[in-house]
């Protein structure tokens, strides 16, 4: 079923029956609890239960209406109602005891519904018995179940008033983990992976030590409540490869996706220990380096985009580059960085046309800051329109801030064999040194003066101009 039934309405029953000030009736909706609280009763066996009994599946008429239900609990009204005649308590019933899974996503999803609505979402989270029995849902086997349950969390999460809640009961529950962990590496739904990766997001911009625990668990082994459509036994995960394998499943289907899953990398990198994780992985960082240099080099901010395509993909190359550049400047005696130090035929391949397309970002960067300067002078009388021109050039600057870092340190290392490959394949030359220079002087000037040194060597008539260009390097010289 992709859409749900219109909600029905009051507008034939007496006087008082309507919820709130909708139309819906409270007389229909009761009966609907009533009903759903029959299907759950062990007394009763519809056509559909399987042979122990247990139905597992929902006959139509009772599907399209407490689909209606849920369409109905977008209303505060409507969710209100749900609340005092506690509803919460007999969806707990059909976690409990259903084993129809799209009985128990719509059950969830309508709590989703309700906990949009900030007492409710008190109520709902304060539950103690009701919030360990969703966290179990994450266990489960059915994606259009574990979307709700995960849409049901970020909501709450979303909540400051209940976020603390949540974070403290998923710390406690080492299932949670491994369930996460499970969906990321193995689901190829990408709207699940995706709401799946918000949540994580979530919390580990919420919490640094859930992060960190997280980050050094990789051996811990479920012991939450056992779930019988969960997988029986649930391998090692660690936290960096599932998260790289969701990133490569959203990456084509889902912008939005990839810039989750990046940013979460990005978060990774915060603390020392997520550094570390990274790169000294069994592939020494390989895997992650290569995933976020073909991002960069093959799939964002291409030669054949136009400059405004920065606006558009700040965030994610934000978080990608952020990553890129603490992985480089890890000390780690890793496999990529032996590759950095000994400027092996392989790690050339990567090198320079990294520092190509972070010139590329940055000349597109300059696109767009000519662009913005033009709009503000649009915009002058328009205060709406100065908050939003503001907020895409803090965007920008992070993003330009992030990309110098980077590449200074990249010039830095660079040889004369390295500048001769990058000159023969067209990342640097004269336009692009310039807008290197332009956007890295004066704060990394001695990253530039190391490579101009370098360059000399490589193209002396070059280096020229450059110095020629830049005055302030040849006072130096």
């Amino acid at each position: 079923m992709d859409r749900n039934p219109s909600p029905p309405s009051s507008e034939a029953e007496e006087e008082g029956d309507a919820v709130g000030n909708t139309v819906y009736s409270k007389h229909w909706l009761f009966s609907i609890l009533t009903r759903l609280i029959e299907v759950i009763s062990p007394e009763k066996t519809e056509p559909a239960a399987g042979p122990e009994g247990v139905q597992t599946e929902l006959d139509e008429e009772m599907e399209n209406d407490i689909c209606k239900v849920w369409d109905m609990s977008m209303d505060e009204d409507v969710a209100l109602f749900l609340q005092e005649f506690n509803a919460p308590d007999i969806f707990m019933g059909v976690f409990a005891k259903s084993k129809c899974p799209r009985l128990t996503e719509i059950c969830v999803g309508i709590l989703g519904n309700m906990a949009c609505f900030q007492d409710i979402c008190m109520s709902i989270s304060k539950d103690e018995s009701l919030g360990q029995v969703l966290l179990q849902r994450l266990c489960d086997s059915d994606s259009p179940t574990l979307l709700e349950t995960s849409r049901l969390l970020l909501t709450c999460l979303s909540q400051p008033e209940v976020a603390n809640v949540w974070v403290e009961r998923i710390r406690e529950n080492p299932s949670v983990y491994d369930c996460v962990c499970f969906i990321m590496s193995s689901s190829t739904n990408v709207e699940l992976l995706v709401k799946v990766g918000e949540v994580v997001d979530k919390l580990f911009d919420l919490d640094e030590e859930l992060m960190l625990n997280w980050i050094k668990n990789g051996t811990c082994r479920s012991v939450g409540p056992s779930v019988d459509d969960s997988p029986e036994e649930l391998p090692d995960f660690k936290i960096v490869p599932c998260i790289l394998e969701a990133a490569k499943q959203v990456r084509s289907d889902n912008p939005e996706g990839l810039d989750v899953y990046m940013h979460i990398l990005q978060l990774l990198t915060t603390v020392d220990e997520g550094i570390q994780a990274i790169v000294q992985a069994p592939d020494g960082g390989k895997e992650t380096w290569t995933l976020l240099y073909d991002l960069v080099c093959h799939e964002l901010c291409q030669p054949d985009d136009p400059p405004i395509i920065v606006q558009e993909q700040k965030t994610v190359l934000a978080s990608i580059l952020s990553v890129l550049s603490a992985m480089f400047a890890s000390q780690t005696e890793q496999e990529y960085t032996k590759m950095r130090k000994s400027k092996s035929c392989f790690f050339l391949g990567f090198y320079m046309p990294l520092i190509g397309s972070l010139i590329r970002i940055l000349q597109y960067m300059e696109g767009c800051g000519k662009r913005s300067v033009d709009k503000s002078k649009e915009s002058e009388e328009q205060e709406t329109g100065k908050a939003d021109l503001n907020e895409e050039d803090f965007h920008l600057k992070i993003l330009k801030d992030i990309c110098c870092e980077l590449l200074s340190n990249m010039l830095q290392e660079l040889t004369k064999e390295n500048t001769l490959e990058g000159l023969h394949q067209g990342h640097l030359n004269e336009q692009t040194c310039s807008c290197a220079f332009q956007n890295l002087l004066p704060l990394y000037f001695t990253s530039v003066e190391s490579f101009l040194e370098v360059l000399r060597e490589a193209d002396q008539t070059l280096a020229d101009n450059l110095e020629k260009r830049f005055p302030s390097l040849k006072v130096h010289t």
